[in-house]
């Protein structure tokens, strides 16, 4: 990959000013909020193949435990590719510390894209339901897997993602002084932010831990 495709896929969303803008000029809590965060923003990460697979690690465990089930890994798959995983097979993933159940969800992932039966270079050109219900094909890619996918890997800017624990959080601390919010309340709060409901969601993750979100 050359450097000036490194610039545009990690550097700043080209919508991200434009999206910070209109979002205080609308929204008092995100006025208040957005300049507290300086020149950060959302940064991309990985290959399509790379990033679900190490997404399909990291689920229902710590940090710390993803981050070492993930080296071992790699140790096992070095390339991360769909045709030595699957060459692996079911034995070396569970060597690596991987469940059962998890080891069967990186060997689908494997089969889709080994098997053409996802198209992740068409996914840039897709609209985000088209890509949400190519990816959750695959066992273990639900609804929420793909949102952050859509987020962190082809960085749309108009993703709601109703079920991370984080944004209702963000929304509740921010806009309901601590009290629980509901997936209506969320949607309620959230239509001021079209089309730029990504850029809001990164800006009350950030509200509540100032540390860049990793995925």
């Amino acid at each position: 990959m050359s450097e000036d495709v490194k610039l545009v896929k990690f550097g700043i969303p080209e919508y991200w000013d434009q999206a910070k803008h209109e979002l205080m000029k609308r929204d008092r809590i995100m006025k208040k909020l957005i300049p507290q965060f300086g020149d950060l923003h959302l940064v991309g990460r990985g290959e399509p193949f790379t990033t679900l697979a190490r997404s399909i690690i990291g689920q229902q465990i710590s940090v710390k435990s993803a981050e070492s089930a993930w080296q071992r890994f790699l140790l096992t798959c070095p390339k991360c590719a769909p045709a030595q995983v699957l060459k692996a097979g079911s034995e070396s993933l569970i060597g690596c510390g991987l469940s059962k159940r998890k080891a069967e969800y990186i060997l689908d992932l494997a089969d889709h894209f080994k098997a053409k039966r996802v198209h992740p270079d068409k996914w840039t050109e897709m609209a985000d339901e088209e890509v949400i219900a190519e990816m959750i094909q695959i066992r273990g890619i639900g609804r929420w897997t793909a949102e952050m996918f859509l987020i962190f890997n082809l960085r749309r800017p108009n993703i709601l993602p109703l079920d991370d624990l984080g944004l209702l959080k963000g929304i509740s601390v921010n806009y309901f002084s601590g009290e629980p919010v509901s997936r209506s309340d969320a949607r309620e709060v959230s239509a001021n932010w079209e089309p730029w409901r990504t850029v809001a969601t990164w800006y009350l993750w950030r509200s509540l831990d100032p540390v860049p979100v990793e995925y």
